[in-house]
């Protein structure tokens, strides 16, 4: 009776066998889909001593059976005993992470993930760690250097979270040279990909060797991408190429850096200049304002004065962004002539962008600086010969006044407005009725009834049409009829 006993215990596993042997595929994968109530017979301790082993050494079959034992073994946890025992379920897996067919591989790959998550911080370091590494690398190699792009794409897209999950090592030895080859890439999507990266991937290495790598290995990748063929290449490196300055520190940044930083500072393409203007605080943190100034400073000036307009265009655009990273005292001390120069370039949109630039930038330094540094210079264009350069003031007050508020606008720039008034040029004087319309909402209603009705109701006799258009309608919409 015991002896019957005993062959009744080893029924479910012979059961097993016998199915798996079979020559009916679908017989096999009805076996397979069993495993949870054979393992529920067995109960936890020869789950893990003989079903376990049994499926480890006899994954051979059809790929739909792989498939489903793949997906049955994530599920498995309990079935041997809870996490503390959940590493015996990595040797069937890694098993089945190193078939040839690629759905078994991924569905075994998610099984893995997920009872990682059941592991303990000791058991990942014993059990898992060492079977992740060695299954991680052959694979990554080829992913690597896959003939098809877009796995390579993906690749160097996921580079630094593959850094991470393999360690120094690994990172050393393996990771970059597979990374100078993705930054070298055929494809400019790949090499934008790694480019994005670069910075990741630098903060990442192994601090005994992190300057060695980078200067030896990375750096020059990276002067290649600089004069890179296409520009989502070289946006991509200008994202992230000034972080690299903390990682070196001053001397490597002033010697080897900079110079990449002023080449791509003069790309033709816009994006690339907004980048590296955008994170400029990186190198100042490292080098400090003076030696940034005294390379960025005339590259900068360069731009400003280029001969093509959309190019000078570009640089005011990005001109707040650049005072409010290097401060008042160097705006006021190098970029503030510049600033005034553009509000009588001999192109319109320049002209219109520089009265934009100066309003963000009382945005950014306040009334006050507004008041000591920007607006005498403004009211001074009043008196240009040019009545284009007067006009431009005018355009000036337009938007300075809202930003500056009732007290200066009343005080230093109405009186201004009042005066070109009785300019010799129609243009001039219908754009004072314009101005007293857009300004009005600033000034008090004392100052509308007693100062501006008196000036628009002048303007609105002019013997220009449309000089009495504009202050009719300046009239009407600030209700002083």
């Amino acid at each position: 009776m015991a002896g019957a006993d005993s062959d009744d215990s080893l029924y479910p596993i012979a059961v097993l066998i016998d199915e798996l042997r079979n020559e009916d595929v679908q017989l096999r994968l009805n076996s397979i889909k069993k495993l949870s109530t054979i393992a529920l017979a067995l109960g936890v301790e020869r789950t893990r001593t003989e079903l376990l082993p049994f499926l480890t050494d006899t994954i051979y079959d059809e790929d739909e059976v792989l498939l489903a034992l793949a997906e049955q073994l994530g599920n498995f946890t309990m079935l041997v005993g809870g996490p503390e025992y959940v590493h015996c379920l990595l040797p069937p897996l890694e098993s089945l992470a190193t078939v040839e067919e690629t759905v078994v591989r991924d569905k075994a790959v998610e099984s893995l993930r997920k009872i990682s998550h059941e592991h303990s911080p000791v058991d990942l370091e014993v059990h898992f760690e060492p079977l992740v590494k060695p299954l991680v690398m052959p694979t990554l190699r080829q992913a690597a250097e896959d003939k098809s792009w877009r796995v390579r794409y993906m690749v160097a897209d996921k580079f630094s979270d593959l850094q991470k999950a393999v360690g120094p090592e690994i990172t050393k030895n393996d990771l970059v040279p597979a990374f100078q080859n993705l930054l070298k890439d055929c494809e400019a999507e790949v090499r934008a990909a790694a480019a994005n990266k670069v910075k990741e991937f630098c903060e990442n290495l192994p601090e005994d060797s992190r300057e060695t790598i980078i200067m030896t290995h990375i750096l020059p990748c990276v002067k290649e991408l600089v004069s890179d063929t296409n520009q989502h290449v070289k946006s991509a490196l200008a994202s992230v190429i000034m972080g690299l300055s903390t990682i070196l520190g001053k001397d490597n940044t002033i010697e080897h850096l900079l110079p990449l930083f002023l080449a791509q500072l003069k790309d033709e393409c816009p994006e690339v200049r907004l980048n590296i203007i955008s994170n400029l605080d990186c190198v100042n943190e490292v080098i400090g304002i003076r030696q940034l100034s005294q390379s960025l400073l005339p590259a900068i000036v360069e731009l400003a004065e280029d001969a093509k307009w959309r190019v000078r265009l570009a640089i005011i655009e990005y001109m707040p962004l650049l005072a409010g990273q290097l401060g008042v005292e160097f705006f006021d001390e190098k970029l503030n002539s510049l600033c005034m120069a553009w509000l009588v370039d001999h192109v319109y949109a320049i002209r219109e962008a520089a009265t934009c630039n100066l309003m963000k930038l009382v945005e950014k330094f306040g009334a006050e600086w507004a008041q000591n540094t920007i607006v005498p210079k403004v009211l001074g264009m009043a008196n240009d010969p040019n009545y284009l350069h007067r006009m431009t003031t005018l355009f000036c007050i337009n938007a300075l006044s809202e930003v500056c508020g009732q007290e200066i606008t009343t005080k230093h720039m109405l009186p201004v407005v009042f005066k070109m008034s009785n300019d010799q040029v129609a243009n001039v004087r219908f754009n004072v009725a314009k101005s007293l319309q857009k300004i009005g909402p600033v000034l008090d209603s004392n100052c509308l009834q007693t100062e501006v009705k008196p000036v628009l109701e002048k303007l609105a006799s002019d013997q220009d049409m449309d000089v009495k258009y504009f202050a009719q309608e300046a009239i009407s919409v600030l209700s002083l009829a």
